[in-house]
């Protein structure tokens, strides 16, 4: 995305971030926020850019210009950089750069929020631990005594087009015999 006046006049023409000069710079919302205000994003130059968007931290040597970035007055340019250094916590420079700064904790939420977000997400595990998904076909892994319906869901059977039980991740549903039931997933294999 293409820089407005208003951006391009806050970084000087210049990327946030490495201070890269006369180079075509973008703009960068920072995650979770989106780009509709300028507080939300930072000026990039196309190898910052193209390193974030890549997850590319394997030059560590590169990111040392967060070491300054981090003490900028804008929040979107301290969010992006406190997140960054936090990829990088493996670096000793990264970890005392992070220790030596105090952000607002509104920065720091902001920064922390997507991978909170990523953390927070549901994931439905068979009884091998191997991820489900709505659709799945699964193998029951024991006898199942199914209440209301009077009869045994026998251990080998199979149960197509899975969905996902959205809040609780130790419960899907499936149609054994025409009857939508709830199984836990302790009690099931992916099929293969």
């Amino acid at each position: 995305m293409a820089i407005n006046p208003q951006l391009q006049s806050r970084c000087n023409n210049s990327c946030e971030l490495c201070s890269a000069e006369n180079v075509e710079l973008q703009a960068y919302a920072v995650p979770p926020k989106s780009n509709d205000s300028i507080d939300n994003v930072v000026a990039l130059c196309p190898d910052c850019y193209s390193k974030i968007t890549e997850s590319d931290y394997s030059d560590a040597n590169y990111w040392r210009c967060l070491e300054g970035s981090i003490w900028s007055e804008v929040p979107s340019v301290q969010a992006l950089s406190y997140k960054l250094l936090g990829k990088l916590s493996a670096e000793e420079w990264a970890t005392e750069t992070i220790e030596s700064v105090a952000l607002d904790e509104a920065v720091v939420l902001w920064a922390n929020a997507e991978d909170e977000l990523e953390a927070s997400k549901l994931v439905h595990k068979d009884s091998f631990g191997v991820v489900l998904a709505t659709g799945d076909n699964v193998i029951l892994t024991q006898n199942l005594n199914i209440k209301g319906a009077n009869f045994i869901a026998s251990k080998g059977t199979m149960v197509r087009k899975i969905r996902l039980v959205p809040d609780n991740d130790e419960q899907i549903e499936g149609k054994i015999e025409g009857h939508t039931i709830v199984i836990l997933t302790k009690y099931v294999r992916k099929a293969v």
